[in-house]
């Protein structure tokens, strides 16, 4: 058989779990029973700051049916978290737990108790006459008003609720403004965003045939779910295992736990099988959301147009809890100044605890936040300039050997002015004579409507950054005798809808000379792989690939040397990265990067304030498109997934309740709503050290739509609207107070 005939790599191949997702037979955690199994249902937090000072289970224990109510005193180790364990369990008095106040609930997202029961009707009902005595504490639900000396503390060893505090200072700041001949000061607010994936939160807990506590459940990352697990249930590693089936979406919704840790403690302590399904009003309710963020930004640039300087101080919610919010406005702090090169930087980035519903990762990871101000100044900077917003990004982007923010060039492979290059030339601009420019944009005969276009760029890192470890383990096995018949793949990495097993079933055909058809991948199982870190940071083609490349390649010398079956186990480490420096921000902050940049335009209403998203022109660098149609579907996802964020999603949180918890009320894009089309520009610059050359790019897409919307809409209006999300009532009443669509 011909190398030709076996090139899986490049090419657009089926998606493994397409029929089954189609047909309705992929099983989802939801839809798992077990024989003889019990029902469980959660008592959330009745306060949003309370002491609980006593938990009376009398009544519920009452119900027929009912079987066990747990508390916290049954949690042998109360207490969890994914970067750090700032939260209890359950939360009550008697808690055995290294955490100060772990009879505390600081949000209503808290879980207090759980109830057993043969039917979920008997939990649901018991659940409900769990009795709770709380001692009301004083709580703070703005995060700037959270940094007060006399605001409420929510967690011992945090003054002023500061969570996190990221800082940069590079080059000379008096002498950068005294260069800037334009200076342009934004304050840009983003909002919440709810991950809205099709399946919510559901699993069941058993004791499997090893006698290990196993969670079958829907998540991002089954080595880190089974860590929590056993931490919390102070049980050996070898006792616990976690397996996903079919997930239904995730998007960083599933990075933390749910019912993972209720569900291996019920399974523990009962030895019967047990089920939990959230319905989607306790979905919104109680998973953490994208992070709420302010940007104060001062920048300057010489009147030809170089950036000189830049300051912005940086405040996201972080809510009750830590979840990955020391890891998200990390990322922002760095995203903050975009993907442009400037000399002379002050920047100020904090993650502050609230007692709103907690904050994690989400799509982009702050990089969303912290484009949306950085593109809004660029914008901004290229009005008040005269210059046309591609030349404006063209003088100042980062090219190979540019330092970054915080002092340290960029990995090789840099393609940022490629992109934005290619995604102006695909869309509204062209380059004549040495400038860019565009024509006016075509404006609809009805009066009340108005087009804009816009432009955005955005650069995103690739892996665990600022020197979270990072590595990824595969295990290949050859089989046959005169041939390879099988080759057997195993690697932890979860499929959370992106495609990620067809493209590692991909790779490791590519890796082992085989058609497709010969792999067989066994994944997302603790009790079958090793540990492959998270699908997240849009890392999981990328250090899959070194992962299964590697082992194939000692699985195939094994072959050659005729050991059958020939058995590999690699583990893959990328290039080391660096945490912030405390004082300066000095860091090599990520090994890889992903580019990208978007091109819009917009049919604004300015009667009733409706944005129409017309088209999007989104180029992406993808170093080499392992599956060039699973690309093109990121692209389009991820697009209509930022323009739910930022002109229809509006998560509305008072006095940290949540008055919106239905697709109802809380909208989210459907079919109707999305752009006319959306022009995928997948370019393909190798990565010096991705597989095959790939990098990943499942977030990429996502991070500069909303400023180029705001772009355009500005473009359309002449208004610039600094916030998302873009509401219909929130743009009408800027349009009223600028005299515009008055009737």
């Amino acid at each position: 058989m011909t190398k030709d005939k076996t090139i899986t790599v490049g090419r657009s191949v089926k998606r493994l779990d397409a029929v089954g997702k189609v047909t309705g037979e992929a099983v989802y955690p939801g839809d798992m029973n077990i024989d003889e199994q019990l029902w469980m249902k959660l008592r959330f937090s009745d306060r949003a700051h309370a002491r609980v000072v006593a938990i009376d289970t009398s009544q519920a224990e009452a119900v027929p049916g009912v079987v066990a109510v747990l508390t916290a005193k049954d949690v042998p180790n109360n207490e969890y978290g994914l970067t750090m364990k700032d939260q209890p369990v359950l939360c009550g008095p008697g808690s055995h737990s290294s955490i100060p106040g772990a009879d505390v609930v600081r949000c209503y997202m808290d879980q207090v108790a759980v109830v057993v029961a043969e039917t979920e009707a008997a939990a649901a009902e018991a659940v409900r006459l769990v009795d709770v005595t709380y001692e009301d504490l004083p709580a703070v639900f703005d995060a700037e008003e959270a940094l007060a000396d006399d605001a409420p503390q929510l967690h011992a060893n945090h003054p002023n609720n500061v969570l996190c505090h990221f800082l940069i200072r590079k080059g000379d700041m008096d002498a950068g403004w005294q260069q800037a001949d334009v200076i342009i000061e934004g304050e840009y607010h983003t909002g919440y965003q709810e991950h809205a994936f099709l399946q919510p939160e559901a699993g069941v807990g058993y004791i499997d045939e090893a006698g290990r506590v196993t969670v079958v459940v829907a998540g991002q990352w089954v080595h880190e779910d089974q860590e929590q697990i056993y931490h919390a249930l102070g049980l050996p590693e070898d006792e616990v295992r976690v397996i996903y089936p079919a997930i239904g979406g995730a998007f960083g919704g599933r990075e933390d736990m749910s019912v993972q840790i209720v569900l291996a403690l019920a399974a523990w302590k009962l030895r019967r099988p047990v089920k939990i399904q959230w319905s989607r009003e306790e979905s919104i309710l109680y998973h953490h959301k994208r992070h709420p963020v302010t940007i104060r930004a001062k920048w300057g640039a010489t009147r030809e147009g170089k950036l000189v300087v830049a300051e912005s101080v940086v405040i996201g919610d972080a809510g009750a809890y830590n979840y990955t919010t020391n890891k998200v406005m990390g990322n922002a702090n760095l995203m903050a100044t975009g993907p442009y090169e400037i000399p002379n930087i002050h920047l100020d980035t904090y993650g502050v605890y609230t007692n709103n519903i907690p904050c994690g990762a989400f799509r982009g990871f702050g990089g969303p936040q912290g484009a949306f101000a950085a593109e809004g100044q660029m914008n901004k900077l290229a009005e008040a300039l005269g210059l046309d917003p591609v030349e404006l990004r063209m003088k100042n982007v980062l090219q190979e050997g540019s330092l970054l923010s915080v002092g340290t060039p960029l990995p090789l492979g840099v393609s940022i002015p490629q992109v934005v290059e290619s995604c102006a030339r695909e869309s509204f601009w062209v380059h004549d004579r040495g400038d860019w420019s565009r024509a006016a944009c075509p404006q609809p005969a009805n009066p009340a409507l108005r087009r804009g276009q816009g432009f955005a760029a955005a650069f995103k890192n690739v892996g665990f950054s600022f020197g979270a470890p990072e590595h990824s383990w595969a295990t290949v096995e050859l089989r046959g005798q005169a041939e390879i018949e099988e080759v057997i793949v195993r690697h932890a990495g979860a499929e959370v809808g992106q495609g990620t097993h067809t493209v590692m079933v991909q790779m490791a055909a590519e890796g082992a000379g085989v058609p497709l058809e010969k792999v067989c991948l066994i994944a997302q199982d603790t009790a079958e792989t090793l540990n492959s870190g998270s699908v997240s940071a849009s890392r999981m083609t990328f250090m899959a690939g070194n992962a299964i490349k590697g082992a194939a390649e000692r699985a195939l010398e094994k072959w050659h040397n005729e050991e059958r079956p020939a058995k590999a186990t690699y583990k893959y480490r990328p290039p080391a990265t660096t945490p912030y420096d405390p004082k300066t921000g000095k860091s090599e902050p990520n090994f890889a990067y992903g580019y990208v940049a978007e091109a819009v335009e917009v049919e604004v209403d300015i009667e009733t304030g409706h944005i129409r998203l017309v088209q999007v022109v989104c180029a992406d660098d993808v170093g080499h498109a392992v599956n060039p149609q699973l690309v093109q579907g990121q692209v389009e996802g991820a697009v209509v997934q930022a323009q739910g964020y930022a002109i229809m999603e509006n998560l509305i949180s008072q006095e940290g309740r949540i008055l919106n918890p239905y697709l109802s009320t809380y909208l989210i894009p459907t079919i109707l709503d999305v752009p006319d089309e959306v022009k995928s520009v997948i370019l393909e610059y190798p990565d010096p050290i991705g597989p095959w050359g790939a990098r990943g790019m499942g977030e990429m897409p996502f991070l500069p739509l909303a400023p180029a919307i705001a772009a355009a809409v500005h473009d359309a209006t002449g208004v610039w609207m600094d916030f998302i999300p873009l509401t219909p009532e929130r743009v009408v009443a800027v349009l009223r107070e600028h005299g515009i669509g008055v009737i």
